[in-house]
């Protein structure tokens, strides 16, 4: 069995970073440690079942595998991965691409990339 293994976009990480320094501005560490806590297990629950998010519909080529997932206890945050196709050795790769508030970020920032 080939092992997966996860690689953030640096707007993954950014986005990670930044929604944690937000909570922990609006409502002190406890929010951001648990923020910071569940999309981790959002990702290794990626990690164990890849096919675990729901398929995107997307229009555009390069975004036309993307899927999704919900961040428990969150519900306004997506986290959309896509497997890149790449292989070295025994393992597969994918990559999180970002992770979202809203829907609406999605759409804004396909229109403008």
């Amino acid at each position: 069995m080939k092992k997966l293994r996860l690689a953030l976009s640096e707007a993954a990480a950014a986005d990670i970073v930044e929604q944690a320094d937000w909570y922990e501005e609006q409502s002190g560490p406890t929010l951001a440690e648990r923020w910071e806590k569940t999309v981790t297990s959002a990702l290794l629950r990626v990690v164990e079942n890849p096919r675990v998010g729901s398929i995107c519909a997307f229009q555009h080529a390069e975004l036309s595998d993307v899927r999704r997932v919900l961040v428990p206890g969150f519900p306004k945050h997506l986290v959309f991965y896509q497997f890149r196709g790449l292989r070295y050795s025994s393992s597969e790769f994918f990559t999180v691409l970002a992770i979202w508030r809203t829907c609406s970020e999605v759409r804004l920032s396909i229109v403008n990339s």
